[in-house]
């Protein structure tokens, strides 16, 4: 299985967790915060709104402007900002990390709504993923959203992208089973 068929699966995988587990849970629930600066259910899917906001047109832009030549072998190959970058937000990295200002969502006001945008931009991401076939995955064409100067090859973008949602998806479970097990006490 090459890397877009695994980050498509992932993808496919995150969504259904989202529709089957989180989608259905009432106000409260989705709104419950284990400690005043922890995040919610909410607040975890709208993080990744911010950044789906971001990075889905700036890599619909990059795969429609580098296409692949017909004999490109469609694997990922990492810079050093990739290998940075991916480090931080695998989801087994346990450290925690600052988010920039502007994509914390803490006490935000948000509803269900939050999750049907998360769950289109998931539509997008799969549509982004198979168009990514044809790209060059090794073009370095994809600003890194804090920090526009610097560039993150369209591959590596891509599992950047598909890393940072099942880190935060990961989170947003862990918010769940913490309600569960503060309702049960």
């Amino acid at each position: 299985m090459n890397t877009l068929e695994s980050l498509t699966r992932i993808t496919r995988s995150l969504s259904q967790t989202v529709s089957s587990e989180l989608a259905s849970l009432d106000l409260s629930a989705l709104n419950f915060k284990a400690a005043p600066d922890s995040w919610s259910i909410l607040e975890c899917l709208e993080h990744l709104n911010r950044y789906s906001r971001y990075y889905n047109p700036a890599l619909a832009k990059a795969i429609e402007a580098n296409a692949a030549a017909a004999d490109d072998v469609q694997s990922i190959s990492y810079s050093w900002l990739g290998m940075k970058s991916l480090e931080m937000v695998r989801p087994q990295h346990a450290k925690k990390h600052k988010t920039v200002k502007h994509m914390n969502p803490n006490n935000s006001s948000l509803g269900p709504a939050t999750v049907k945008e998360f769950l289109k931009h998931q539509e997008g991401l799969l549509h982004l993923l198979k168009r990514a076939g044809k790209a060059n995955l090794h073009k370095k064409a994809v600003p890194v959203e804090f920090f526009k100067l610097l560039k993150l090859r369209i591959g590596e973008a891509l599992e950047f992208v598909v890393l940072h949602e099942e880190r935060h998806i990961q989170q947003a479970l862990r918010v769940k089973t913490q309600l569960a097990k503060q309702a049960a006490a």
